[in-house]
């Protein structure tokens, strides 16, 4: 069992830094990329304070579809362009949002989130999925925290290439010939 043992008083640019860390000793030798988010998403969860949902969505067939997370029940399915994390996946850029009710269109999968920051996942080219972190405080992420993301999705990413599991968006690979 992996015992977490990042101190919360820790500067921000620290604290991020132990959180790489412990997510690349808990994806070392680990082929499974569920098995790696699922881990990843635990670890933030029980790491980051004042969070009400930590977790990922994968990139299927054109839309975002939940994957492990910590939390309450999400949203299954997430349309490219909607909300705060189709939009991150179609800008295939970071969207940090202090105050969701200002967001345009954002959408509400648990009435106590007010902040929220979703981080694409981009394995080589392709945009595979993204993590998606709130918060039921108003401003709970800042630009430290952005950085700080950021840097652990790099690591989760590349274990998964590391691991060969990153072929196709969503982590999927394709099926092989018949015949």
């Amino acid at each position: 069992m992996h015992e977490s043992s990042i101190s919360r008083d820790l500067p921000k640019p620290q604290f991020y830094a132990e959180l790489a860390r412990e997510l690349r000793s808990l994806t070392a030798g680990e082929p499974d990329v569920i098995a790696n988010l699922a881990n990843a998403s635990a670890l933030l969860f029980h790491s980051l304070p004042d969070l009400n949902w930590a977790g990922f969505y994968l990139l299927k067939d054109g839309e975002l579809v939940v994957g492990p997370f910590q939390g309450k029940p999400a949203c299954v399915r997430i349309a490219m362009g909607k909300g705060v994390c189709g939009t991150a996946a179609a800008r295939r850029a970071t969207v940090l949002v202090p105050n969701v009710h200002e967001f345009p269109g954002h959408i509400a999968c648990d009435s106590a989130s007010n902040s929220e920051i979703v981080v694409p996942m981009i394995a080589g080219d392709e945009l595979a999925g993204g993590l998606d972190i709130d918060s039921p405080q108003v401003g709970g992420f800042d630009a430290e925290d952005q950085a700080g993301l950021e840097e652990f999705v790099a690591v989760l990413m590349a274990a998964v290439i590391r691991s060969g599991s990153a072929c196709g968006a969503g982590f999927s690979r394709p099926p092989e010939p018949s015949g």
